[in-house]
Protein backbone atom coordinates (compact mmCIF):
# COMPACT_ATOMS: atom_id res chain seq x y z
CA UNK A 1 0.00 0.00 0.00
CA UNK A 2 1.69 3.28 -0.99
CA UNK A 3 1.33 6.58 0.88
CA UNK A 4 1.71 10.28 0.65
CA UNK A 5 5.45 11.72 -0.35
CA UNK A 6 5.15 13.73 3.46
CA UNK A 7 2.73 12.41 5.76
CA UNK A 8 2.44 15.61 8.27
CA UNK A 9 2.59 14.02 11.84
CA UNK A 10 -0.71 14.30 13.88
CA UNK A 11 -1.53 16.13 17.28
CA UNK A 12 -0.51 14.20 19.93
CA UNK A 13 -3.92 14.93 22.09
CA UNK A 14 -6.80 13.97 19.57
CA UNK A 15 -4.65 11.74 17.23
CA UNK A 16 -5.49 13.55 14.21
CA UNK A 17 -3.37 14.95 11.34
CA UNK A 18 -1.91 17.98 12.09
CA UNK A 19 -0.05 20.44 10.10
CA UNK A 20 3.08 19.65 8.67
CA UNK A 21 6.07 20.60 11.27
CA UNK A 22 8.25 23.67 9.22
CA UNK A 23 11.80 23.32 8.64
CA UNK A 24 13.56 26.28 9.93
CA UNK A 25 17.11 25.58 8.83
CA UNK A 26 17.75 25.02 5.19
CA UNK A 27 19.35 21.66 4.44
CA UNK A 28 22.95 21.77 3.88
CA UNK A 29 23.87 18.91 1.41
CA UNK A 30 27.37 18.55 0.75
CA UNK A 31 28.64 16.62 -2.90
CA UNK A 32 29.27 13.05 -1.65
CA UNK A 33 32.51 11.12 -2.02
CA UNK A 34 33.37 7.34 -2.09
CA UNK A 35 35.03 5.85 0.32
CA UNK A 36 38.91 5.38 0.26
CA UNK A 37 39.36 1.53 0.23
CA UNK A 38 42.59 1.47 1.49
CA UNK A 39 41.33 -1.69 3.73
CA UNK A 40 40.95 -3.69 1.05
CA UNK A 41 44.50 -4.15 0.77
CA UNK A 42 45.53 -4.32 4.12
CA UNK A 43 43.07 -6.50 5.70
CA UNK A 44 43.11 -9.49 3.05
CA UNK A 45 46.72 -9.56 4.05
CA UNK A 46 46.04 -9.56 8.08
CA UNK A 47 43.49 -11.80 7.89
CA UNK A 48 45.77 -14.25 6.08
CA UNK A 49 48.32 -14.05 8.85
CA UNK A 50 45.50 -14.95 11.66
CA UNK A 51 44.06 -18.19 9.68
CA UNK A 52 47.58 -19.25 8.97
CA UNK A 53 48.50 -18.70 12.83
CA UNK A 54 44.51 -20.51 13.60
CA UNK A 55 45.61 -23.38 11.58
CA UNK A 56 49.35 -23.88 12.34
CA UNK A 57 48.01 -23.56 16.23
CA UNK A 58 45.87 -26.41 15.28
CA UNK A 59 47.91 -28.73 13.67
CA UNK A 60 50.77 -27.93 16.14
CA UNK A 61 48.24 -28.79 19.29
CA UNK A 62 45.79 -31.64 17.89
CA UNK A 63 48.41 -33.43 15.77
CA UNK A 64 46.73 -33.14 12.62
CA UNK A 65 47.97 -33.16 9.17
CA UNK A 66 45.47 -31.98 6.58
CA UNK A 67 45.62 -28.34 5.79
CA UNK A 68 42.41 -28.10 3.71
CA UNK A 69 40.43 -26.33 6.46
CA UNK A 70 43.01 -23.97 7.36
CA UNK A 71 43.13 -23.38 3.44
CA UNK A 72 39.63 -22.85 3.34
CA UNK A 73 39.01 -20.61 6.31
CA UNK A 74 42.17 -18.40 4.69
CA UNK A 75 39.99 -18.03 1.19
CA UNK A 76 36.91 -17.29 2.99
CA UNK A 77 37.81 -15.03 5.54
CA UNK A 78 39.94 -13.04 3.05
CA UNK A 79 36.84 -13.34 0.14
CA UNK A 80 34.94 -10.95 2.57
CA UNK A 81 36.78 -8.04 1.54
CA UNK A 82 36.02 -8.39 -2.75
CA UNK A 83 32.59 -9.36 -2.13
CA UNK A 84 31.43 -6.77 -0.18
CA UNK A 85 33.17 -4.15 -2.58
CA UNK A 86 31.41 -6.09 -5.17
CA UNK A 87 28.40 -5.89 -3.56
CA UNK A 88 28.28 -2.05 -3.77
CA UNK A 89 27.74 -2.67 -7.65
CA UNK A 90 26.02 -5.99 -8.10
CA UNK A 91 22.80 -7.08 -6.55
CA UNK A 92 22.44 -11.03 -6.89
CA UNK A 93 21.31 -13.67 -5.24
CA UNK A 94 24.56 -15.84 -5.24
CA UNK A 95 26.75 -12.48 -4.66
CA UNK A 96 24.28 -12.50 -1.25
CA UNK A 97 24.98 -16.07 -0.67
CA UNK A 98 28.46 -16.05 -0.87
CA UNK A 99 28.78 -12.70 1.38
CA UNK A 100 26.60 -14.17 3.90
CA UNK A 101 29.04 -17.30 4.22
CA UNK A 102 32.66 -15.30 3.90
CA UNK A 103 30.98 -13.16 6.78
CA UNK A 104 30.49 -16.36 8.86
CA UNK A 105 34.00 -17.84 8.23
CA UNK A 106 35.26 -14.12 9.41
CA UNK A 107 33.18 -14.23 12.78
CA UNK A 108 34.22 -17.63 13.20
CA UNK A 109 38.03 -16.56 12.45
CA UNK A 110 37.75 -14.05 15.08
CA UNK A 111 36.96 -16.36 17.53
CA UNK A 112 39.23 -19.12 16.09
CA UNK A 113 41.87 -16.85 16.30
CA UNK A 114 41.34 -16.30 20.09
CA UNK A 115 41.08 -19.55 20.68
CA UNK A 116 44.47 -20.35 18.89
CA UNK A 117 46.33 -17.55 21.16
CA UNK A 118 44.43 -19.28 24.33
CA UNK A 119 45.87 -22.22 23.55
CA UNK A 120 49.62 -20.96 23.73
CA UNK A 121 48.63 -19.32 27.07
CA UNK A 122 46.84 -22.56 28.38
CA UNK A 123 49.85 -24.71 27.23
CA UNK A 124 51.99 -22.16 29.12
CA UNK A 125 49.85 -22.88 32.54
CA UNK A 126 49.33 -26.59 32.15
CA UNK A 127 53.10 -26.89 32.01
CA UNK A 128 53.79 -24.37 34.54
CA UNK A 129 51.24 -26.39 37.22
CA UNK A 130 52.33 -29.59 36.12
CA UNK A 131 48.89 -30.72 35.05
CA UNK A 132 48.56 -34.11 32.87
CA UNK A 133 46.43 -32.56 30.21
CA UNK A 134 47.29 -33.10 26.80
CA UNK A 135 47.45 -30.25 24.13
CA UNK A 136 45.10 -31.76 21.64
CA UNK A 137 42.70 -31.22 24.53
CA UNK A 138 43.17 -27.98 25.17
CA UNK A 139 42.87 -27.46 21.47
CA UNK A 140 39.74 -29.14 21.46
CA UNK A 141 38.32 -27.36 23.95
CA UNK A 142 38.84 -23.70 22.94
CA UNK A 143 38.35 -24.60 19.21
CA UNK A 144 35.36 -26.35 20.26
CA UNK A 145 34.02 -23.32 22.29
CA UNK A 146 34.96 -21.02 18.95
CA UNK A 147 32.27 -22.70 17.32
CA UNK A 148 30.03 -22.37 19.77
CA UNK A 149 30.66 -18.77 20.18
CA UNK A 150 29.96 -18.87 16.67
CA UNK A 151 26.36 -20.66 16.27
CA UNK A 152 25.24 -18.57 19.93
CA UNK A 153 26.31 -15.72 18.29
CA UNK A 154 24.32 -15.99 15.13
CA UNK A 155 21.51 -16.75 16.93
CA UNK A 156 21.82 -14.25 19.40
CA UNK A 157 21.84 -11.69 16.27
CA UNK A 158 18.93 -12.99 14.87
CA UNK A 159 16.63 -12.36 17.94
CA UNK A 160 15.86 -8.50 18.18
CA UNK A 161 14.85 -7.69 21.92
CA UNK A 162 13.18 -4.06 23.44
CA UNK A 163 15.03 -2.10 25.46
CA UNK A 164 13.07 -0.01 27.76
CA UNK A 165 14.64 3.23 29.24
CA UNK A 166 13.13 5.99 31.13
CA UNK A 167 14.26 9.58 30.59
CA UNK A 168 13.31 12.38 31.89
CA UNK A 169 13.97 15.71 30.13
CA UNK A 170 13.68 19.56 31.38
CA UNK A 171 10.93 21.84 29.62
CA UNK A 172 9.34 18.71 28.38
CA UNK A 173 5.85 19.93 26.20
CA UNK A 174 2.69 18.68 28.26
CA UNK A 175 1.73 16.97 25.29
CA UNK A 176 4.82 14.26 25.71
CA UNK A 177 4.56 13.91 29.57
CA UNK A 178 4.62 10.26 29.82
CA UNK A 179 4.57 9.06 25.94
CA UNK A 180 6.87 6.44 24.60
CA UNK A 181 9.02 7.22 21.46
CA UNK A 182 11.43 4.59 19.62
CA UNK A 183 14.84 4.82 18.71
CA UNK A 184 15.94 2.46 15.54
CA UNK A 185 19.44 2.40 14.46
CA UNK A 186 21.70 0.10 11.90
CA UNK A 187 19.02 -1.97 10.67
CA UNK A 188 22.07 -2.55 7.30
CA UNK A 189 19.61 -3.55 5.09
CA UNK A 190 21.60 -5.58 2.30
CA UNK A 191 23.09 -8.52 1.25
CA UNK A 192 22.06 -10.28 5.39
CA UNK A 193 19.32 -8.27 6.09
CA UNK A 194 16.23 -7.61 3.90
CA UNK A 195 12.96 -6.07 3.20
CA UNK A 196 11.44 -9.24 5.61
CA UNK A 197 14.19 -7.80 8.35
CA UNK A 198 12.00 -4.46 7.91
CA UNK A 199 8.94 -5.90 8.28
CA UNK A 200 9.63 -7.45 11.50
CA UNK A 201 10.53 -4.45 12.70
CA UNK A 202 8.04 -2.42 11.39
CA UNK A 203 5.48 -4.94 13.27
CA UNK A 204 7.64 -5.01 16.23
CA UNK A 205 7.04 -1.03 16.07
CA UNK A 206 3.23 -1.35 15.70
CA UNK A 207 2.71 -3.71 18.25
CA UNK A 208 4.69 -0.86 20.67
CA UNK A 209 2.23 2.00 19.40
CA UNK A 210 5.09 4.59 20.37
CA UNK A 211 4.12 8.35 19.58
CA UNK A 212 7.33 8.71 17.20
CA UNK A 213 10.08 6.56 15.78
CA UNK A 214 13.44 8.04 15.77
CA UNK A 215 15.95 6.11 13.31
CA UNK A 216 19.47 7.55 13.52
CA UNK A 217 20.83 6.38 10.00
CA UNK A 218 22.65 3.14 9.19
CA UNK A 219 19.35 2.15 7.69
CA UNK A 220 21.19 0.76 4.47
CA UNK A 221 24.13 -1.66 4.41
CA UNK A 222 25.68 0.27 1.03
CA UNK A 223 25.20 -3.06 -0.66
CA UNK A 224 22.84 -2.61 -4.01
CA UNK A 225 19.44 -3.46 -3.49
CA UNK A 226 15.85 -2.44 -4.58
CA UNK A 227 15.89 0.51 -2.18
CA UNK A 228 11.94 1.27 -2.68
CA UNK A 229 10.90 -2.47 -2.29
CA UNK A 230 13.52 -2.80 0.77
CA UNK A 231 11.60 0.26 3.03
CA UNK A 232 8.28 -0.09 1.60
CA UNK A 233 7.14 -1.63 5.18
CA UNK A 234 7.98 1.58 6.55
CA UNK A 235 4.61 3.04 4.66
CA UNK A 236 2.27 0.65 6.94
CA UNK A 237 3.58 2.07 10.24
CA UNK A 238 1.74 4.32 11.52
CA UNK A 239 2.36 7.08 14.70
CA UNK A 240 1.02 10.06 16.07
CA UNK A 241 3.89 12.54 15.71
CA UNK A 242 5.58 10.79 12.54
CA UNK A 243 8.84 8.83 11.60
CA UNK A 244 11.98 10.84 11.59
CA UNK A 245 15.59 9.55 9.62
CA UNK A 246 18.90 10.98 9.40
CA UNK A 247 21.88 8.98 7.49
CA UNK A 248 24.36 7.02 8.56
CA UNK A 249 27.96 6.56 7.29
CA UNK A 250 26.89 3.12 5.21
CA UNK A 251 24.23 5.46 4.08
CA UNK A 252 26.36 7.63 2.41
CA UNK A 253 29.00 4.98 1.10
CA UNK A 254 27.18 5.80 -2.18
CA UNK A 255 25.25 8.80 -3.70
CA UNK A 256 22.46 9.31 -0.66
CA UNK A 257 19.37 10.56 -2.78
CA UNK A 258 17.86 7.94 -3.85
CA UNK A 259 17.22 6.71 -0.38
CA UNK A 260 16.06 9.67 0.97
CA UNK A 261 13.72 9.71 -2.29
CA UNK A 262 12.91 6.24 -1.39
CA UNK A 263 11.97 6.94 2.33
CA UNK A 264 10.28 9.85 1.98
CA UNK A 265 7.82 8.04 -0.43
CA UNK A 266 6.94 5.75 2.63
CA UNK A 267 6.29 8.82 4.43
CA UNK A 268 8.95 9.08 6.83
CA UNK A 269 10.57 12.27 7.30
CA UNK A 270 14.29 13.16 6.32
CA UNK A 271 15.60 15.55 8.36
CA UNK A 272 18.12 17.55 6.38
CA UNK A 273 20.29 19.10 9.24
CA UNK A 274 16.96 20.76 9.94
CA UNK A 275 14.34 21.30 13.49
CA UNK A 276 11.14 20.46 12.96
CA UNK A 277 8.76 21.81 16.13
CA UNK A 278 5.81 18.57 16.70
CA UNK A 279 3.68 19.49 19.73
CA UNK A 280 6.16 21.69 21.30
CA UNK A 281 9.24 18.94 21.07
CA UNK A 282 11.90 19.97 19.38
CA UNK A 283 13.32 17.77 17.21
CA UNK A 284 16.97 17.87 15.36
CA UNK A 285 18.40 16.12 12.37
CA UNK A 286 21.80 16.11 11.16
CA UNK A 287 23.22 13.77 8.63
CA UNK A 288 26.43 12.00 9.60
CA UNK A 289 28.70 13.22 6.53
CA UNK A 290 27.44 16.82 7.92
CA UNK A 291 28.48 15.66 11.52
CA UNK A 292 31.97 14.91 11.08
CA UNK A 293 32.99 18.92 10.00
CA UNK A 294 33.03 20.79 13.59
CA UNK A 295 32.44 23.80 11.82
CA UNK A 296 29.40 23.01 9.80
CA UNK A 297 27.73 20.67 12.87
CA UNK A 298 28.18 24.02 14.84
CA UNK A 299 26.56 26.11 12.32
CA UNK A 300 23.93 23.98 11.84
CA UNK A 301 22.75 23.74 15.39
CA UNK A 302 23.13 27.74 15.31
CA UNK A 303 20.92 28.03 12.55
CA UNK A 304 18.79 25.44 14.16
CA UNK A 305 17.86 28.02 17.05
CA UNK A 306 17.08 26.30 19.45
CA UNK A 307 14.75 27.16 22.35
CA UNK A 308 16.67 25.82 25.43
CA UNK A 309 13.80 26.36 27.53
CA UNK A 310 11.93 23.75 25.60
CA UNK A 311 13.20 19.76 25.34
CA UNK A 312 14.93 19.13 22.24
CA UNK A 313 15.93 15.74 20.28
CA UNK A 314 18.82 15.54 18.37
CA UNK A 315 19.55 12.43 15.96
CA UNK A 316 23.01 11.83 14.91
CA UNK A 317 24.53 8.70 13.66
CA UNK A 318 27.65 8.58 15.63
CA UNK A 319 28.13 9.63 19.84
CA UNK A 320 30.89 12.28 18.40
CA UNK A 321 31.88 16.16 19.54
CA UNK A 322 29.14 15.79 21.93
CA UNK A 323 30.43 19.29 23.23
CA UNK A 324 28.92 20.78 19.75
CA UNK A 325 25.12 20.01 20.65
CA UNK A 326 25.85 20.44 24.10
CA UNK A 327 26.49 23.92 24.09
CA UNK A 328 23.85 24.43 21.56
CA UNK A 329 21.77 23.41 24.18
CA UNK A 330 20.35 20.10 23.26
CA UNK A 331 18.59 18.18 25.74
CA UNK A 332 18.96 14.44 24.29
CA UNK A 333 21.20 13.18 21.43
CA UNK A 334 19.91 9.75 20.21
CA UNK A 335 22.46 7.87 18.03
CA UNK A 336 23.61 4.26 17.05
CA UNK A 337 26.83 3.35 14.89
CA UNK A 338 28.78 1.61 17.36
CA UNK A 339 26.83 -1.94 17.44
CA UNK A 340 28.12 -2.02 21.00
CA UNK A 341 31.13 -3.38 19.52
CA UNK A 342 29.12 -6.01 18.12
CA UNK A 343 30.90 -9.31 19.56
CA UNK A 344 34.25 -9.80 21.39
CA UNK A 345 36.66 -8.68 21.82
CA UNK A 346 35.77 -5.89 19.35
CA UNK A 347 33.88 -4.59 21.95
CA UNK A 348 36.32 -4.01 24.19
CA UNK A 349 38.05 -1.69 21.54
CA UNK A 350 35.15 0.17 20.87
CA UNK A 351 34.44 1.18 24.74
CA UNK A 352 37.88 2.02 24.10
CA UNK A 353 36.94 4.48 21.25
CA UNK A 354 33.86 6.02 22.76
CA UNK A 355 34.26 5.39 26.36
CA UNK A 356 30.73 5.75 28.17
CA UNK A 357 29.26 7.01 25.22
CA UNK A 358 29.24 3.46 23.24
CA UNK A 359 26.25 2.11 24.78
CA UNK A 360 23.73 2.99 26.91
CA UNK A 361 21.94 6.20 28.74
CA UNK A 362 25.06 8.78 29.29
CA UNK A 363 25.06 12.23 30.18
CA UNK A 364 27.91 15.21 29.19
CA UNK A 365 26.99 18.10 31.25
CA UNK A 366 23.30 19.44 30.55
CA UNK A 367 23.30 16.87 27.27
CA UNK A 368 21.55 13.66 27.74
CA UNK A 369 22.96 10.81 24.89
CA UNK A 370 21.33 7.27 24.33
CA UNK A 371 23.33 4.86 22.00
CA UNK A 372 21.63 1.81 20.39
CA UNK A 373 23.37 -0.79 19.83
CA UNK A 374 21.25 -1.12 16.43
CA UNK A 375 18.65 -3.61 15.12
CA UNK A 376 21.16 -5.11 12.88
CA UNK A 377 24.31 -6.15 11.99
CA UNK A 378 27.48 -5.32 10.05
CA UNK A 379 30.01 -7.78 8.83
CA UNK A 380 29.88 -11.51 10.17
CA UNK A 381 25.72 -11.49 11.20
CA UNK A 382 26.74 -12.74 14.85
CA UNK A 383 26.85 -10.64 18.43
CA UNK A 384 28.09 -11.92 21.96
CA UNK A 385 28.22 -9.88 24.71
CA UNK A 386 25.54 -7.45 22.72
CA UNK A 387 22.12 -7.75 21.83
CA UNK A 388 20.27 -6.51 18.82
CA UNK A 389 17.40 -4.17 20.15
CA UNK A 390 14.73 -1.16 19.31
CA UNK A 391 14.79 1.15 22.13
CA UNK A 392 11.36 2.07 23.63
CA UNK A 393 12.09 5.22 25.50
CA UNK A 394 9.69 6.47 28.69
CA UNK A 395 9.72 10.60 28.47
CA UNK A 396 9.04 12.06 31.88
CA UNK A 397 9.68 15.97 32.49
CA UNK A 398 12.44 16.23 34.81
CA UNK A 399 11.56 17.84 38.26
CA UNK A 400 13.41 20.72 39.42
CA UNK A 401 15.56 20.66 42.34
Amino acid sequence: MSSPISRPPADLESGQPAAAATAVVPPILPERRSPIRIAAIVIPVLLLGFAWFTGATWMRFSGAADRWWLMLLGALAVGFIPTALAGFNLDHPLLRAVYRLTALALGFLNFAFVAALACWLALGLVRLAGLPIAPRTIAAVLYGGAILATVAGVINAANVRVTRVTVDLPGLPGAWIGRDVVLVSDLHVGNVRSQRFVQRIVARLQRLKPAAVFIVGDMFDGAKVDVGAAVQPWADLRTPAGVFFVSGNHDEFSERAPYFAALGRTGVRVLHNERVDVAGLQIIGVHDGESHDAGLFRQILDRARIDRGRASILLSHRPVKLEIPEQAGVSLQLSGHTHGGQFWPWSLVVAKIYGRFAYGLSRQGSLQIFTSSGAGTWGPPLRVGTRSEIVLLHLRAEKKA
